[in-house]
């Protein structure tokens, strides 16, 4: 590995090291807002959806919101499926059998 590389990786630890121990010191001694509290409860459902409907929505780069996109088809029914059941095995077998049927799977 090169020493400019090396001395990079470094540098970037040494941030992110500086940024989460910074927050620890303060909110060890102030504690955490109320409002922090709520608002941090939904950072993963958030992280999710970004990283999701991209995926979804615009497979190949450009967005298609319609039937000729299995993907989307698959998300449509798979958002279904969880809403009115609430029940991540069925919603995950929802959204794979769609795109199994779609592409000849099934």
């Amino acid at each position: 590995m090169r020493a400019e590389i090396a001395a990079l990786i470094l540098l970037l630890a040494a941030v992110t090291y500086a940024t989460r121990i910074g927050a620890f010191a303060v909110l060890s001694r102030t504690g955490i807002p109320r409002w922090l509290r709520r608002a941090v409860r939904y950072v993963p459902v958030g992280v999710l959806v970004a990283l999701i409907v991209p995926a979804i929505v615009a497979p190949e780069g450009t967005v298609a919101l319609g039937t000729d996109n299995p993907y989307f088809v698959a998300g449509v029914v798979a958002a279904i499926a969880a809403w009115r059941t609430r029940n991540i095995v069925i919603t995950l077998v929802a959204g794979f059998a769609v795109l199994a049927f779609a592409y000849g799977v099934f």
